[in-house]
């Protein structure tokens, strides 16, 4: 019966294009973002600091880091070739933002209560994964319901709430200190309150942006889709009879300009892993001249990361309206390449940084880079994927995110020890330059639609 509802949609149903969505459309679409967000801005921020203050040695961070691009790389093409072929009465990907969100609620719960290193590693496994269960539905989700002229639209308001979501979720630890008076400081191998209770609202925060967007969004179902792009979909059935052994053959046919952006993706996210990891050592050793990790300068220093990190954040929300605006009077590329220039600049520049307050100014630029890394790629990408394959290919697009983290993971701390003399504001300025590459090769990549 399936076949001949379908062979009949294929042989009588003419193209009905994807409608153009509202403001609030979109918005609700996009919302569970925000709860993303403050899962990964809580572990950016927070997990060295939590690393370091249970025992870590500096040179050991990448390794312990490790868990999240090893996590992204088993979960997302994983999640996507599945959620590809899911459909039910919760829809196609909202049941993976839905389960995702739970199981993320709950590590984060439980990760600032560890008491020993290895538990919190194990937990920051077990919070990747999750939140790469949620996440990578997010992406294909706007491919599903945004029509071409506004999938730039669909990523900058993911960027934006991204953005927001990192603003609060950074600056919880501070603001918890500052404004609430819990304290900042713990007994040596004790994790302060004010990052535990940002944890626990870092939990209530995702799970409810996520439900949100479950409770607010209706998705397309098959037949909808194969309407809107029947040649896309002509000879595909609805997915779920598909081999696992198709992922092999759909990697070997994967578009060119994937291929092309993923040169970009690999210097870009190098940059950032090194980042995340070294720039709360960058900060109290380099600016604050604090190793002690009980003492009030380093609990100082590093509650000024996580404005920082918030600071960054909350300018990528801004500059995510500006990107559509910049692109269309340019193109994608260049407004992409552009905006990794300004971001390699502002990395390098913190070395020479020596007032605190001045770190805000570096955020700025590192904020515009933020903005255009989570919307212009994907946007470039979304316009030459197959709809049928779309969560395939965008969790399979995440390589090119977590193969440079693995090899961050594997060097920097090499690096950071034997060439850099422990000084780990040297390697975010490599960092720097990785992501100034980065920007020269986004010059070689071909937006068909951009």
């Amino acid at each position: 019966m399936q076949t001949q509802i379908e062979t009949a949609l294929d042989e009588t149903a003419s193209q009905v294009n994807k409608p153009v969505l509202s403001f609030w459309q979109i918005w609700n679409m996009s919302f569970g973002f925000l709860g993303i967000q403050f899962g990964f801005a809580l572990q950016n921020s927070n997990i060295s600091r939590i690393f370091e203050t249970l025992g870590a040695r500096i040179d050991d961070l990448p390794l312990l880091w490790i868990a999240a691009p090893f996590t992204g790389l088993l979960v997302q093409p994983l999640v996507g070739f599945l959620s590809d072929r899911t459909w039910n009465r919760f829809g196609r990907r909202r049941p993976f933002f839905l389960v995702g969100a739970i199981l993320a609620s709950l590590a984060l719960i439980a990760l600032p209560n560890s008491q020993v290193l290895w538990v919190a590693a194990g937990l920051l496994w077990i919070l990747d994964s999750s939140i790469n269960i949620s996440m990578e539905p997010f992406r294909a989700f706007v491919g599903d319901m945004l029509p071409q002229e506004q999938l730039t639209d669909g990523f900058a308001f993911q960027s934006f709430f991204i953005g927001i979501g990192a603003v609060v979720a950074s600056s919880l630890p501070y603001m918890l200190s500052n404004w609430f008076h819990i304290s900042n400081t713990a007994a040596p191998g004790q994790i302060p309150e004010s990052v535990l209770y940002s944890f626990y609202l870092g939990a209530i925060a995702f799970l409810s942006a996520v439900v949100w967007t479950v409770v607010k969004t209706k998705e397309y179902s098959p037949e909808e889709l194969r309407q809107q792009n029947p040649e896309a979909w002509k000879g595909v059935d609805s997915g779920t009879n598909s081999s696992w052994l198709s992922i092999f053959t759909d990697l070997r046919h994967m578009p060119k300009t994937m291929v092309q952006l993923a040169f970009v993706q690999f210097f870009t996210w190098f940059a950032l892993f090194a980042m995340w990891i070294y720039t709360t050592s960058a900060v109290t050793r380099h600016i604050y001249h604090a190793v002690d990790t009980s003492s009030a300068a380093y609990n100082e220093g590093a509650n000024w990361v996580g404005v920082c990190f918030a600071a960054y954040n909350g300018f990528a929300a801004v500059f995510a309206f500006l990107l559509p605006w910049m692109a269309k009077r340019t193109n994608r590329k260049v407004t992409h390449a552009i905006s990794l220039l300004v971001g390699g600049c502002s990395l390098i520049s913190i070395y020479f940084i020596a007032n605190p307050m001045l770190l805000i100014v570096s955020m700025v630029g590192v904020g515009l880079a933020w903005a255009s890394i989570l919307s212009m790629p994907y946007a470039i990408l979304a316009g030459v994927l197959p709809a049928h394959k779309m969560g395939l290919y965008m969790g399979t697009f995440n390589f090119t995110i977590v193969l440079p983290q693995i090899l961050a993971a594997g060097i920097l701390g090499f690096f950071t020890k034997n060439f850099f003399n422990g000084e780990a504001v040297l390697t975010l300025a490599l960092g720097g330059c990785s992501m100034l590459l980065a920007a020269l090769l986004v010059l070689n990549v071909q937006d068909k639609n951009g």
